[in-house]
Parts: C-alpha cells; structure tokens; sequence
C-alpha cells in the first residue's frame, strides 16, 4: 500500500502538513500491520522444489553458467541468494534503527512525528526477526556484509545526520521495493518468502514515504557546501550497501564455483540492467533533491544503480 501526498510539490520543499504526514502514517499503521509471527507459515517444512527469489533477480541469471545449471542448482542458488539479501536488510535495519532513534532523542514525544518514528522502528524490529528466520528456514548460514563494509556502517550511523540519514535509508529501502514486489507475486517462489515480501512491501511503503519526507525537510535548509557533502555521503552507503547484498559464500553453499560464479556475476549485464531499473524513480528523486552531484554519480554508476 503506497501512500502519497494529495499535491505535487519540489522536492527540496517539505509539504506544509509534515505533522499530517505522521499522523495519516499512524492511522495507516493502526489499520494495516501484520505479525510476522502468526502470519508466515513458519512450520511447513521448506519444499525444495520452489525458489527462493524470481530466477530473473538471480546473479547469475542471463549467463552462460546458469544455462549449465540444472533446476535443482538453480532453485538452491535463490534460496541462498534470498537468504544473503535478507541478512544484509537486517544489518541495515539495525543501522537504520539507531540513526532514528538518534534523530529523535531529545524532541518532542507527544508529537505525530516522534511517535511514527517509534512505529516504524517497531516495524523494524519485526522485519529483522522475519528475515532472521526466513533465512534460516531457507536453510543457509548466518551471511554478513564484509568486515570493512560492517566498519563503515559502525561510522555512518554514528555520524550520518539529516537529509544523509534519510536518504541512505530512502536508498535500501526502494532498492529491496522493486525486488521484493516481483518476489511476492511469483508462484515459483516459496510460499513463506512470498508473504515475508508482502509484509515488508506493505509496511516499507509508509517507511519511505517518511524518508522522503524527512530528506525533502533537512534538505530545505542545506547550504550548498552541506548538500554537496550529503550527497557523497548518500552515494558511498549506496555503493555498500547495494554491493552487499549478495555474499560471495552463496555460489559456494550453493554446490558451484564459486571463482567462476563470481567472474560472470560481477560481468552479468542483465542483472545490472534489473538493478538500474528498479532504481529509476529513486535516482529520479535523488536528481530533484539535488543529491545527484557528478562526485556522487561515480559510486552510483560503479554500484550500477545508474
């Protein structure tokens, strides 16, 4: 469910109903929220004879290995590719936690703003534990980001603030949107996948319409040094993040070479394609809010998200 704002407006400008914005975001979240816990079939046991993510979103898709690989091979390298995107959204979400709450630590607790930011960090929170699962059930181990990519994302959410924040926020989120959409609605994906992409789906929308809320509001009153800053800062937590998603222990667990499953992935210009293409609207907005500068563009073309 996507909600959007009843008038055009630039996107350096915050709507003049920002507190409205909360406030609909609240009631949205009183009338469509689900528990995880009750609603993803956790106990069926998992059929292998389904995928873990679309086959087309797969690394490898397009390239001459996957032609080689039987269906079997095929079915178990999206598991564990599902499994590795769901581990990295979890490591950011606890990122994403900590600089919400960071943001809000001293203002107002009765305010419709404050108030959704603890909403959408309870959302959080039960988005971890979903994904913490599903990839367990998925049957793959516990995936982490590279040790130097954990140690920058230990540095920005300790320092990102304002429209850097938000938009690297804005970032992940609407590059898992695209994926996750086309995940839920596949038949060839596992049913509990499925639902756990419906749930994040739905509530992810609200997420980020209040990230572009927040970025569109700090951006107003960025100078042109400060802007200039944020948007590098923006493209590099792009860079990582994007490039994080799938860990190279996947082509491994999966019963492939790993060598060679990494050289045609990293050539694979169908999945850079999907990527571009699932980050349209974002680079769009990027663009608008002025977080698109040519410094900032070399970490978005190498991250192939333009």
């Amino acid at each position: 469910m996507a909600l959007t704002t009843s008038r055009a407006q630039h996107p350096d400008q915050p709507s003049d109903d920002g507190v409205d914005v909360a406030r609909r975001l609240l009631d949205s979240s009183a009338q469509l929220s689900y528990d995880p816990l009750t609603e993803v079939d956790w106990d069926t046991p998992l059929d292998k004879n389904f995928h873990g993510a679309s086959p087309e979103w797969s690394t490898l898709y397009g390239t001459a290995y996957w032609d080689e690989m039987t269906d079997a091979q095929r079915k178990e390298l999206t598991r564990h590719e599902a499994a590795s995107v769901a581990c990295t959204g979890i490591w950011f979400e606890m990122i994403l936690q900590q600089m919400i709450l960071r943001d809000i630590y001293s203002k107002d607790p009765t305010d419709d703003t404050f108030q959704w930011a603890l909403t959408e960090i309870a959302d959080e929170c039960r988005h971890s534990i979903m994904f913490a699962r599903g990839a367990k059930k998925l049957g793959a181990p516990a995936y982490r980001p590279h040790r130097v990519a954990v140690e920058l994302g230990r540095l920005f959410k300790t320092t990102a603030f304002g429209e850097a924040a938000y938009a690297a926020i804005l970032v992940a989120e609407e590059v898992l949107d695209v994926m996750q959409r086309d995940w839920m609605r596949d038949e060839r994906v596992a049913p509990f996948v499925r639902t756990i992409n419906n749930i994040h789906v739905v509530e992810e929308s609200r997420h980020m319409m209040f990230a572009r809320e927040e970025t569109r509001k700090h951006l107003a009153r960025a100078g042109r040094v400060r802007r200039r800053v944020q948007a590098m800062l923006v493209a590099i937590s792009a860079y990582v993040i994007v490039t994080s998603m799938v860990n190279p222990k996947v082509y491994a667990n999966a019963g492939l070479d790993e060598e060679r499953a990494l050289r045609e992935a990293r050539a694979n210009e169908h999945h850079k394609s999907m990527v571009r293409a699932s980050c349209a609207g974002l680079m769009e907005f990027l663009s608008s809010a002025g977080l698109l500068t040519r410094p900032a563009l070399f970490f978005y073309k190498r991250a192939h998200l333009i």
